[in-house]
């Protein structure tokens, strides 16, 4: 049984890593306004972040879906 879920099987981490490595810390800023892409950036300071925030954690998940539907 396969999942409808674009994230099934993908972790924050990964999904961070992804994105990072497409846009790049500047960029991911710019397309989502949160401290932790702007002031000294990192993967373990953004994924503290965004696991305690869900509003922000939405966010990054939908740029995620949409890099990935552009392919």
């Amino acid at each position: 049984m396969s999942s409808n879920d674009p994230l099934h099987g993908i972790t924050l981490e990964a999904i961070l890593r992804q994105l990072q490595e497409h846009y790049g810390w500047e960029e991911l800023a710019r397309r989502i306004d949160i401290r932790c892409f702007k002031s000294d950036p990192s993967i373990k300071s953004s994924l503290a972040f965004l696991r305690k925030t869900p509003w922000a954690r939405e966010k990054v998940e939908a740029l995620f879906i949409r890099m990935r539907a552009r392919g």
